[in-house]
């Protein structure tokens, strides 16, 4: 493959952007691909791939090229070298020594915080709350996202998106455990597709799936999803009960709950009713309401590193113990809108015990009078696909 210096100075602008300026990786690609309508598939699928790939690999990148932080260049040179791209003679690489790279790349092999590209208090962190498995997981969270449709079952079975999609080259395998799931044989832009504009399916990891399901819905049910951010769990959720009862999904993000409605018009779900949280008063009017209630909480992300590589160098301690704390205010304040005899769903997309069965320890022993714990359940990254922690609780009174 020949590098092309237009598409090399894309992936630059991409990391400046993300490391300079503090943007999210995938507004930036999008912003990025935007600017040059002209590219064909293959160039904006290379523009994407390479910025997550030095995002993910970052810290490893540097420390073999011994480049400052902010000289993007150099990361983009090394990162072909790595893949065997023949490197240009341009003056942005001149000191970029292949053999050095690679046998530094072999040095830091034994050093996993370096290996594995990841800042050291969050290396500490795995290892004090996996141990042993921290290493396994790890290596999974750095490997790529596949791309998993969930088949909108109000319209059509995975079954039959499946042979719809297969004539348009977009070809996909069905996972045996996940019934409305495909995932993409190759990745694609997915989204320019006319079943997606009609509602046929979502993008929707297949660890994310398992939530609806767990929570035990039945149609005609009244259901509250507490935290439904853009609704991706919160449409699973309507498919499962056959667009019949209620679901009440609140945020405290308005932006969210538009793209919600816009997402719950183009699947054609009628049952959705979505409510801003001003202040407590939005919780207090729901008090004893719910035969379900779902608290899919605001944590770390630690589980869904795969798809925002970005997200561990943005992280920090201080964020994660904020969000502990936030995480048992939600569960202290949102249970009451849960009727007596309902079940209730805690659920975070992380790894960490601390944000997972600590957090529902710490409410059992509160309210051990008021409820029983079901079921827990976890997805793990080294399982395929995005880490998620799950719980199931009774409401016994």
């Amino acid at each position: 493959m020949k590098l092309y210096i237009n598409i090399a100075r894309a992936v630059v602008q991409a990391l400046e952007l993300i490391f300079e300026d503090g943007k999210y990786a995938d507004k930036v690609i999008e912003k990025v691909l935007k600017q040059n309508p002209k590219w064909g598939a293959r160039d904006r699928r290379f523009i994407a791939e390479t910025t997550y790939d030095i995002v993910r690999w970052h810290r490893l990148i540097q420390n073999m090229t011994g480049a400052e932080p902010t000289d993007h260049w150099k990361f983009v040179g090394c990162w072909c070298i790595l893949q065997n791209i023949p490197l240009p003679e341009w003056e942005e690489f001149q000191g970029l020594d292949s053999k050095k790279i690679l046998e530094r790349k072999e040095k830091f092999k034994s050093i996993r915080k370096i290996n594995e590209s990841i800042p050291d208090w969050l290396d500490e962190l795995g290892e004090k709350e996996l141990g042993r498995n921290w290493g396994k997981e790890l290596s999974a969270l750095n490997e790529e996202a596949p791309v998993v449709l969930r088949a909108n079952t109000l319209k059509i079975s995975a079954k039959e998106l499946r042979a719809l999609l297969m004539p348009d080259g977009i070809e996909t395998s069905v996972l045996v455990d996940f019934p409305d799931a495909l995932v993409l044989n190759q990745r694609q832009n997915v989204f320019r597709h006319p079943s997606f504009k009609e509602g046929l399916f979502e993008v929707q990891d297949a660890s994310s799936q398992l939530i609806a399901p767990f929570m035990r819905i039945q149609p005609g049910m009244r259901v509250i999803d507490a935290c439904a951010g853009a609704g991706g769990k919160t449409l699973h959720i309507a498919a499962v009960m056959q667009n019949k009862g209620r679901i009440i999904a609140l945020d405290t993000e308005d932006w969210k709950l538009d793209e919600l409605k816009k997402r719950a018009r183009r699947a054609e779900v009628s049952t959705i009713e979505t409510r801003i949280i001003e202040s407590s008063k939005t919780i207090k009017r729901l008090d004893n309401s719910a035969d379900r209630l779902l608290l899919d909480v605001p944590c770390s992300g630690l589980g869904v590193l795969k798809r925002n590589p970005d997200a561990k160098w943005k992280l920090s301690p201080e964020f994660i113990e904020e969000v502990i704390k936030l995480q048992q205010h939600i569960l202290e304040d949102y249970w009451t809108m849960l009727k007596p005899g309902g079940l209730m769903v805690y659920s975070t997309c992380s790894l960490m015990p601390s944000e997972n069965e600590k957090q529902v320890e710490t409410f059992m022993k509160n309210h051990q009078d008021k409820f029983e714990l079901l079921e827990e359940k976890r997805a793990w990254p080294s399982e395929g696909f995005d880490g998620f922690y799950m719980a199931l609780l009774k409401r016994k009174s």
